[in-house]
C-alpha cells in the first residue's frame, strides 16, 4: 500500500491530483464508507519511478494526515487480508494479486507504526 490517508483529511483534494497513479479516491468514493480519501493499496506506488518523495503527502496541507503502511507486496499480502485499516476496517483492493514498488529506505517499524510520509 505504501500510504495512509488518516482522518484528519480535510478533503481539499490536493493529494487526488498529484497522485500519477490514480491510487486515491474521495471521499464518496472511499470504500471503507468512510469521510476522507482512500488509498487503494493495491495501485499506490508511492510515487516510486515519478516523484523523489510520495506527491500526495507532499501537497497535503494537513499535518501527519498521511502515513506510511507496509508495502503491498507478496511478503506483506496478509497484512491486507485482516482488518488492519482505519478502526479496524479491512482494506479494499481491485486486485489483490498484483505487486507495487516501495521505497526500500523506509523501515518496516516507520511503516508499522504509521510515521508520517512528510514530518515537520
Amino acid at each position: 500500500m505504501a500510504v495512509v490517508i488518516g482522518d484528519t483529511c480535510i478533503n481539499c483534494a490536493a493529494c487526488i491530483d498529484e497522485c500519477p497513479v490514480e491510487a486515491i479516491v474521495d471521499e464518496d468514493d472511499n470504500p471503507t464508507g468512510e469521510e476522507c480519501y482512500y488509498v487503494y493499496p493495491d495501485k499506490c506506488v508511492e510515487c516510486v519511478g515519478h516523484f523523489d518523495e510520495p506527491a500526495c503527502a507532499e501537497a497535503c496541507p494537513t499535518e501527519g494526515c498521511i502515513t506510511w503502511d507496509m508495502p503491498f507486496t507478496a511478503e506483506y499480502k496478509s497484512y491486507f487480508e485482516g482488518d488492519n485499516y482505519h478502526d479496524e476496517k479491512p482494506y479494499v483492493c481491485e486486485d489483490c494479486d498484483t505487486e507495487q514498488p516501495f521505497r526500500e529506505d523506509i523501515s518496516i517499524e516507520d511503516r508499522q507504526a504509521h510515521k508520517p510520509v512528510v514530518e515537520d
